[in-house]
């Protein structure tokens, strides 16, 4: 097994496959968009399986593929494919928004895939283009029925922002009335390209269970599961449950379990740093596996106690690079 510094597990690798996206969701990226990186600046596929396997070996069991959106990314199913095939990894997992997922969900259920994290902030329409600049919304319901059709978990990831999609928490948190999906409602974080200054959202995660509250006043609180970042509830006579995520708030970091790998192959250790290996360039400088873990478990011994430690140590780097490169 893997342990960082301040004792905590790492077996949850959270794998960037692509920058780019086909939403432009006004919480993760300008309107025009961002400079996407190049084929060259990303990590190739056979690059990915070649640190995945190494992870694993570590002691790595468990990998969501995030993006930008995964699959605008090509031959993405012949990535799922080769890391399935990985011995001792675990579980695979993904997120997605679900524009162009629903045709390879027969698939995804065939490979075995865990859970899917479905991004969906609002179930009115018009308001789905206003947040993603797109009029996607019946893709990616599509998608969400393909998913509940094909028997594979669901999670729908809300971003709750002030002034945008406030109304939408009742509806959206109503789907795990008839449905069995959990809908989580994350704090709004800064990582948005630029694009506008946020500070502590006003939408903190106190605000957001209050509201669901005076809906549901039976709102129970449930068992939390392990390095969950989610809190929890349950409606009773639910099929479904309702989750809040304290991005922002960061209450979650002592549990924390996981680091993430950028499109371009930085590694981060935490969400709010701003990145502490280039793995790209080493392994493009001819290291071998044994050198690339010497440099993986350093990182891994210097990781910062949390969000808040790792924001203040960031040089020269304010919070404002999109979601999109760093890996949702």
């Amino acid at each position: 097994m893997l342990f960082d510094n301040h004792g905590r597990p790492i077996h949850y690798l959270r794998l960037a496959v692509t920058d780019r996206c086909n939403l432009r969701c006004h919480y993760c990226m300008p309107e025009h968009g961002l400079q996407w990186l190049s084929r060259a600046d990303l990590l190739s596929y056979e690059e990915m399986l070649r640190l995945c396997t190494l992870l694993v070996r570590m002691g790595i069991t468990k990998i969501r593929i995030t993006g930008g959106e995964p699959f605008v990314r090509k031959d993405m199913m012949k990535l799922l494919r080769s890391l399935a095939a990985i011995d001792g990894l675990e579980q695979i997992h993904l997120t997605t928004n679900g524009v162009a997922t629903a045709g390879f969900v027969p698939e995804l259920k065939q490979l075995g895939i865990r859970s899917v994290n479905l991004s969906l902030d609002t179930l009115d329409r018009e308001r789905f283009f206003q947040i993603t600049r797109r009029d996607e919304l019946p893709r990616v319901l599509d998608t969400l029925h393909a998913l509940l059709e094909h028997g594979i978990p669901v999670k729908v990831n809300a971003v709750v922002m002030d002034g945008q999609n406030t109304n939408d928490l009742i509806p959206l948190a109503a789907l795990s009335r008839d449905l069995p999906v959990d809908v989580r409602f994350i704090e709004e974080m800064p990582f948005n390209g630029g694009d506008h200054i946020t500070g502590r959202p006003l939408w903190d995660y106190v605000r957001i269970l209050d509201t669901l509250r005076v809906e549901w006043p039976s709102l129970e609180k449930t068992p939390d599961a392990p390095f969950s970042t989610s809190m929890n509830y349950l409606v009773p006579g639910f099929k479904g449950k309702i989750g809040i995520i304290a991005a922002w708030s960061r209450t979650f970091c002592g549990t924390c379990n996981r680091i993430r790998v950028t499109p371009k192959g930085v590694l981060k250790t935490c969400l709010y740093d701003q990145g502490v290996l280039q793995l790209r360039d080493l392994m493009r400088s001819g290291l071998d596996d044994e050198a690339l873990q010497v440099h993986l478990l350093d990182a891994f011994a210097h990781r910062p106690a949390n969000g808040w430690e790792a924001a203040a140590a960031r040089v020269d780097s304010p919070l404002e690079e999109s979601m999109a490169t760093i890996g949702g």
